[in-house]
């Protein structure tokens, strides 16, 4: 696909609310106190105390902290990272009614978005946020951020997530290829399962990935006019084109002998030993391939294996008459109408706060102004690439679009049908028969 780096955009303060004051540009910055190159205008908090939450860990919380520690830089405040867990509904629930809501959460859902906007928790985006949301980023993004037309979340992180990452060495031993259709792709699964070596890993521990395998599929297959109606269940799960896409599925989660350890094992593998039991192990791993987003790349790093040489990533194959491109993301929402919250709205907004994250690997920006030179390697900035030229093509991942007890809690909803759908392949109409009734459930609520 083709793509276009946007250079940076400088923007002009008109306010308070996180875009007025000074900068380093201004001055008012880290060494030297200049920095010529900001994109963004950010206030003076000096001595402001300001927390975020976040569901992430290990590398992902770390990089996240690098751009926090700028932001510190740059206005004075002070800023503390607060681990928040799944459901992040339930936690910020919890911390609200304790009085003690954290200024900005980092939201994963579009569901729960819209949940914190209807429980009134969340403050609308001011003026500075807006301003570079309009600059840096798609429609799409913007319209998945906001709620009956007000602008409440801030993508500053995306996925993609129609990837199938694999050990360059087993494809290799057994004279496999990368595949372009779903068809080719069970081809190859067989081809390196013929050579020895178990061909695809599946995180079935966590349900999220199983959604996401589902999501692929019946995009790919269904199209996104149908994807987008089950999303918003305007259709039933019942749908024949669902039937349709858990067939597809089928045709690999039906055949233990091409998932590592069967579908037992699968169901007892989480996402982080997915990936690194397929680039451990040498040319012999306990899977060649994995299914997840972007983010796997993170987990490849606490391996020995080189992201380009070592692990190598081709689109996820298409089922239809094209390749899907399914993304998720994570939105920082205020909860407390600050000065300080508004302004790091307006910083997460910006090209500068997304290149320190690309730098650190295992991120992909919505950013269409952050030069894809930022991050670390071909492979990244090939990924970082499709996702910004599908555009307003995109399909968000749909689990997430659904209210968090249908598509987003663990051992509730799509993600345990998913789990038990695994464990018994052939079961199609009951998984489309409890999938349907959960949703009804969630959806009425």
């Amino acid at each position: 696909m083709a793509f276009t780096a946007i250079g940076a955009l400088a923007l002009t303060g008109c306010g308070d609310d996180g875009d007025g004051g000074k900068s380093k540009a201004d001055g008012g910055g880290s060494e030297g106190g200049k920095d010529s190159a900001s994109s963004v205008v950010l206030p003076k908090l000096n001595g402001e105390k300001i927390s975020v939450a976040a569901v992430w860990t290990g590398p992902e919380q770390a990089s996240f902290v690098k751009v926090l520690k700028e932001f510190e830089k740059r206005t004075g405040a002070t800023v503390t990272f607060v681990p928040a867990q799944d459901p992040i509904v339930n936690f910020l629930g919890t911390k609200i009614a304790g009085g003690q809501p954290p200024d900005v959460a980092m939201i994963p859902q579009v569901g729960a978005i819209q949940q914190a906007v209807a429980k009134k928790w969340a403050k609308p985006a001011g003026t500075g946020a807006k301003a570079q949301l309009a600059k840096n980023y798609s429609k799409v993004w913007q319209d998945l951020g906001a709620v009956d037309g007000t602008q409440y979340g801030v993508y500053f992180k995306a996925a993609n997530k129609s990837l199938i990452w694999y050990n360059a060495k087993a494809f290799e031993n057994a004279g496999a290829k990368e595949a372009k259709t779903w068809k080719d792709f069970l081809a190859t699964a067989e081809t390196v399962s013929a050579s020895g070596v178990t061909p695809v890993s599946v995180a079935g521990a966590d349900g999220w990935t199983l959604t996401d395998w589902f999501e692929n599929v019946y995009l790919s297959q269904a199209g996104p006019d149908k994807y987008d109606q089950l999303a918003q269940h305007k259709i039933k799960w019942t749908d024949p084109s669902v039937k349709d896409a858990l067939t597809t599925l089928g045709q690999l989660f039906g055949k233990p002998s091409l998932i590592a350890g069967g579908a037992d094992g699968a169901l007892q593998t989480e996402f982080p030993a997915s990936v690194t039991q397929t680039f451990t192990g040498g040319d012999q791993p306990k899977g060649a391939m994995v299914f997840e987003a972007d983010f796997v790349g993170v987990n490849i790093q606490q391996t020995k294996a080189k992201i380009g040489t070592d692990a190598k990533v081709f689109p996820f194959p298409a089922v239809g008459a094209e390749s899907p491109v399914v993304t998720g993301g994570d939105a920082a929402v205020a909860l407390k109408d600050s000065k300080g919250a508004q302004a790091l709205l307006t910083w997460l907004a910006s090209s500068d706060a997304a290149k320190i994250a690309a730098e650190q690997g295992g991120f992909i920006s919505p950013n269409k102004a952050l030069d894809v030179a930022a991050y670390p390697n071909e492979v990244q900035r090939t990924i970082a690439q499709a996702l910004i030229a599908a555009g307003d093509d995109v399909r968000f991942d749909m689990s997430d679009q659904a209210p968090q007890s249908f598509g987003g809690t663990p051992g509730k909803g799509e993600w345990k049908s998913l789990q038990d759908f695994l464990k018994n392949p052939k079961d199609i109409a009951g998984t489309q028969a409890k999938l349907e009734s959960d949703a009804a459930k969630a959806y009425k609520s």
